[in-house]
C-alpha cells in the first residue's frame, strides 16, 4: 500500500517536471524564433543602410563632379558653384544623420530625391547664368567692335581736324601777315598823303578901343595871335576836306588849350600817344598850295619868350615852326 503511494508521488513529480520542460522548451523555441527574426531584420536593415549610403555617396559625388565640370573663367559663376556644392554637402550630412540615428530609410530616400531635384535646379541656374554671361560677352564684343569703329572714325576726324587746323593756322598767319602788310601799306599811304606845311608865321595883335587892331611884338600888349601857314601840293592826297590840328606850346613847353575855344585831344599816329592840341581848322584841299590862317585869343594873355608851333595832318606831323614874343 505504501509502495503504491510512493509510486504515485514519483509519477506526479515526473509529470510536473515533464510539463515544466515542455513549457521551457516552448518558451525557448519562441524566444529563439523572435531573436532570429530580429537578427534577420537587423541584417536586412544594415544591408539596406549600406545600399542607401552607397547611393547617397554616388549621388553626391556625381553632383559635385557635374558642377565642377561647369566651372570656367567667370569668378561669379565659380563662386555660385562652390556655394551650391556646400549646400549639397549640407544636404548629404543631413541624410547621413537620418540613417545613423533613426534608420528612417523612407525619409532618407525622400531627402535623396530632393537632393537630385536640388542638383537639377543648380544646373539650371548655372546654365542660365552661363547663357547670360555669353550674351553679355557677345554684347561686349559688339560694343568693342563699335567702339573700335568709333575710335577709328574719331581718329580719322581728329586727323582731318588737325589738317584743317593747320590750314586754318596757315590762313590766320597769312591773314595776319597780309593785315600787317596792309596796315603798313595804309600807314605808308597815310604818311604819303599828309599835306606838308611849307611856312609858318605868327603875328601878335592888340585890339584898340576903336575896334581896330595893331601888330605888337611884346607879349604884354598882345591879346590875339594870328597864325598862318602854307599848304604844299600833294597829288597822292584825294581832293576834299582836310583837317589840320595846331599845337602852340608856350615858353615853358605847355600846350595852350582852352576847350571852349576849340581845343581838344588828338592821337599821334606815329607814337599812338594822346596829346592836347590848341585849335583845329578844316579846309577844302584841291592838291595845290594855299594859305591857311587861324586866330587864338585867350583871356589870360601871353607870356614873353619863345613859342613852338606844331601842325598835324591825319595825325602825322606836317610842319613845325616857332616865334618870339618880347
Amino acid at each position: 500500500m505504501s509502495s503504491n503511494k510512493s509510486n504515485s508521488n514519483l509519477f506526479a513529480i515526473a509529470m510536473v517536471a515533464i510539463l515544466g520542460l515542455l513549457g521551457l522548451s516552448g518558451y525557448l523555441f519562441f524566444a529563439n524564433q523572435d531573436l532570429q527574426d530580429k537578427t534577420e531584420q537587423m541584417a536586412a536593415d544594415i544591408n539596406q543602410k549600406g545600399i542607401i549610403y552607397d547611393e547617397l555617396n554616388d549621388t553626391y559625388n556625381e553632383a559635385v563632379a557635374e558642377l565642377d565640370e561647369m566651372k570656367g573663367n567667370n569668378e561669379e559663376l565659380n563662386a555660385l558653384i562652390e556655394k551650391q556644392k556646400d549646400e549639397l554637402k549640407s544636404k548629404k550630412n543631413q541624410i547621413s544623420r537620418l540613417l545613423r540615428t533613426k534608420n528612417d530609410f523612407a525619409k532618407a530616400k525622400t531627402e535623396m530625391s530632393e537632393m537630385r531635384l536640388q542638383l537639377d535646379q543648380y544646373v539650371s541656374e548655372v546654365n542660365e547664368l552661363k547663357a547670360e554671361n555669353e550674351q553679355l560677352l557677345a554684347q561686349n564684343t559688339d560694343l568693342g567692335n563699335e567702339n573700335k569703329s568709333l575710335q577709328q572714325d574719331l581718329s580719322a576726324k581728329s586727323a582731318k581736324a588737325e589738317e584743317l587746323e593747320e590750314v586754318r593756322a596757315q590762313l590766320v598767319s597769312e591773314k595776319a601777315d597780309l593785315t600787317s602788310k596792309n596796315t603798313m601799306l595804309d600807314k605808308k599811304v597815310n604818311i604819303a598823303s599828309v599835306v606838308k606845311i611849307a611856312e609858318i608865321n605868327a603875328t601878335g595883335w592888340k585890339t584898340r578901343k576903336n575896334g581896330k587892331s595893331a601888330k605888337k611884338k611884346y607879349a604884354k600888349n598882345v591879346d590875339r595871335l594870328e597864325l598862318c601857314f602854307n599848304t604844299t601840293e600833294n597829288l597822292v592826297t584825294d581832293p576834299g576836306d582836310e583837317i589840320f590840328h595846331v599845337r602852340i606850346l608856350d615858353p615853358s613847353g605847355t600846350t595852350l588849350a582852352i576847350e571852349d575855344m576849340g581845343s581838344g585831344i588828338m592821337k599821334d599816329a606815329a607814337t599812338q600817344e594822346e596829346m592836347r592840341y590848341t585849335m583845329a581848322q578844316q579846309i577844302d584841299y584841291q592838291n595845290e598850295s594855299g594859305q591857311v590862317c587861324m586866330n587864338w585869343s585867350p583871356t589870360t594873355g601871353f607870356s614873353k619868350g619863345l613859342y613852338a608851333v606844331e601842325i598835324y595832318n591825319k595825325g602825322y606831323i606836317a610842319g613845325k615852326g616857332e616865334f618870339m614874343l618880347k
